[in-house]
């Protein structure tokens, strides 16, 4: 796997990503980083269907699904259909962001390693500066002050990872977060609503699957 610690990364762009990706990359290969470029090139036709932004995403995504690389930037003009691509694939963990603070928070906190920007929102020094926030930084990093930090989110996101039933997983919003008493809502989740009945059914048997997975849990799990 080619890694972040030994100044590899990958990127992708769809034509209106472009401009930004440039500045970026230039940027970065100033600074040693070793770039893989798997986007739309100065040079590229732009009525290639291949070069759209979800088949950037997932094109990007699925090396990051291989273990090719252990992160990513993506860029399109909001960046968030590029994101919503790369999210399809398994073990990518993506965050839109645009400003320095919340790509520091992306990875120190979640752990992101897909991290993806707008060009239509995000000015060509603040993508640089985004850029080398996240770049530098890894899960848990300046927050060691923070009792548990580290251990608190690294939890979040093994649990994510490691269950799936036929494929699938679930993802709740804890209840204490929508009280404005945060002892309430402890025994409570929140579920989005949805128009299909088959949808909500679907959501409920994987979520008693996850609730026996986890409950069948050891220690040493």
């Amino acid at each position: 796997m080619k890694t972040v610690k030994d100044k590899y990364i990958v990127v992708g762009a769809d034509f209106a990503g472009f401009p930004l990706k440039e500045v970026v990359v230039a940027h970065l290969e100033k600074k040693g980083w070793k770039v893989t470029d798997v986007g739309v090139r100065a040079d590229s036709d732009p009525n290639d269907t291949e070069l759209m932004f979800h088949r950037i995403g997932l094109r990007v995504g699925s090396m990051i699904t291989e273990k090719e690389f252990d992160r990513a930037m993506i860029f399109c003009g909001t960046g968030m259909g590029i994101h919503i691509a790369a999210s399809k694939c398994p073990g990518v963990h993506a965050g839109v962001v645009e400003s320095v603070p919340a790509a520091f928070r992306a990875i120190t906190g979640n752990g992101v390693n897909v991290l993806a920007m707008g060009a239509f929102y995000v000015a060509p020094q603040m993508g640089c500066d985004i850029a080398d926030a996240y770049l530098n930084a890894e899960l848990g990093s300046g927050y060691e002050w923070w009792y548990n930090f580290y251990e608190f989110h690294k939890l979040a996101i093994d649990e994510l990872e490691e269950f799936d039933y036929e494929g699938e997983t679930i993802m709740m919003a804890p209840g204490s977060g929508f009280y404005s008493d945060s002892s309430l809502g402890r025994n409570q989740v929140r579920l989005a609503y949805v128009l299909k009945k088959e949808d909500i059914q679907r959501a409920l048997l994987i979520l008693a699957k996850a609730l026996e997975a986890y409950n069948n849990r050891t220690i040493n799990d």
